[in-house]
């Protein structure tokens, strides 16, 4: 991935980015099964913290788990939403690596667990596994780095736009008003999203309902200037990121 920064605008491009090959991911994910144990979790469980030693990774069967940080000034930070298929944890091949991000559990469901030492075995007995399991997780960090992008270099508003965007890449239904995105996003949820306060975020969007971007509609954000969203957050004027990249 290649981040080209425009000195005049400040906006961050994107080059180079797109998603595991379809084949090969099913593959990493079939070789998984075999030494992956399942586990039962509830929302509000905690899989691991920030600064945990790492001991296992996680594939998600079913439910979601968000991902957090904690910034300098202890506010906590949600990076994204892992979904049935993805992959969390760390691997980086360093003894006594730690976790990067928090993991907690926001709807139950089912992981499998991978621990490290069977992971390692794995990948040093299958180069080709070991290659696609490279991409695939790869991915999984492109995801927080274009975050992080994000919310470092266009600041609250454009973090916020961001946001939507991906948020409308998740969950959203297309409409003859717009992009309805179908799972209700309240100001607080927003607010951790980008670490800001709340009532920056209502204010934020009190002003973009005013320009006629956004609209609320039973509680649902509904989108009706998407390319101007696109301009707050200095999308990419090609849109390279994919859906798969592009998501809460």
């Amino acid at each position: 991935m290649t981040i080209v920064l425009n000195q005049r605008r400040r906006v961050a491009t994107v080059s180079g980015i797109g998603g595991t090959d379809i084949q090969g991911e099913a593959l990493v994910k079939e070789a998984l099964l075999s030494i992956m144990q399942p586990k039962t979790i509830t929302a509000g469980e905690i899989l691991y913290y920030e600064g945990d030693d790492v001991e296992a990774i996680y594939y998600v069967k079913s439910g979601r788990i968000k991902m957090t940080k904690m910034s300098e000034d202890g506010k906590q930070i949600i990076l994204s939403f892992m979904h049935a298929g993805d992959l969390l944890g760390e691997f980086g091949g360093v003894d006594g690596e730690v976790y990067g991000q928090g993991a907690e559990v926001v709807e139950s469901g089912v992981v499998g667990v991978i621990m490290m030492n069977d992971l390692e075995k794995l990948l040093s007995e299958n180069g080709n596994i070991a290659l696609e399991f490279i991409r695939w997780m790869g991915t999984m960090q492109r995801i927080t780095q274009l975050k992080l992008r994000d919310l470092l270099m266009n600041g609250k508003a454009g973090a916020l736009a961001s946001m939507l965007v991906r948020a409308s890449n998740s969950y959203g239904k297309a409409t003859p008003e717009g992009i309805l995105i179908m799972k209700k996003l309240n100001h607080a949820d927003l607010a951790e999203m980008i670490g800001a306060t709340r009532e920056n975020v209502t204010k934020t969007l009190s002003g973009w309902k005013d320009q006629g971007i956004i609209e609320v509609t039973q509680g649902k954000i509904l989108i009706r200037e998407l390319k101007e969203l696109h301009e707050i957050c200095g999308c990419p004027s090609n849109h390279v990121c994919s859906s798969k990249i592009c998501r809460l």
